[in-house]
C-alpha cells in the first residue's frame, strides 16, 4: 500500500513540476508585436529618418523601455542583456554610428536563407516606437 501512495506522490510531483515549466515556458506571452503608445513624443510622419529625433529625451527613453520590454526582451533578453539567442544590443554602436543599423534591422527585419531572425518590427510599430527603443539603448550602451 505504501508503494502505491509513494508512485502517486511522485507521478503527483513530476505532472505539478512539468505544469509548472510548461507554464513558464509559456510566460513569454504574445509573440505578436505590442503596440506601444507614444504619447508625448513628436510625430515623424512618414518619411523614415536615418539618425535619432529622440536622443537624451527623458520622455522617449521612458517609452523605449517600455516598448523594448514589450517587444524586443523575450529575444535580445531582459534588461538588455542577451542570453545568446539574439545580439546583445548593449553593443551596438553608440550615438549616430548605429542609428542607421539599428532603424533599418528594426523596420525591414532580418533574415538569411530563407530564414527570418527578426521579423519586421517597423511597419506594425511605427517610427517613434521604433527611435524610442533605441533612445532607451543608447542609455545602456557598453563597449
Amino acid at each position: 500500500m505504501t508503494s502505491k501512495i509513494a508512485r502517486f506522490a511522485l507521478a503527483a510531483a513530476i505532472t505539478l513540476t512539468i505544469g509548472s515549466v510548461s507554464t513558464r515556458v509559456l510566460g513569454h506571452g504574445s509573440v505578436t508585436p505590442q503596440k506601444v503608445d507614444t504619447t508625448g513624443l513628436k510625430p515623424l510622419g512618414d518619411t523614415w529618418l536615418t539618425v535619432n529625433p529622440y536622443r537624451g529625451d527623458p520622455v522617449a527613453i521612458k517609452i523605449g523601455m517600455s516598448a523594448y520590454g514589450q517587444n524586443c526582451a523575450r529575444c535580445h533578453g531582459l534588461e538588455v542583456i542577451s542570453g545568446g539567442i539574439a545580439p546583445d544590443l548593449r553593443y551596438l554602436d553608440a550615438g549616430e554610428a548605429g542609428d542607421e543599423w539599428f532603424i533599418g534591422r528594426y523596420q525591414h527585419g532580418s533574415a538569411r536563407d530563407g530564414k527570418v531572425f527578426m521579423p519586421p518590427f517597423g511597419p506594425v510599430l511605427g517610427q517613434e516606437t521604433g527611435w524610442a527603443i533605441r533612445s532607451y539603448l543608447d542609455t545602456v550602451h557598453q563597449e
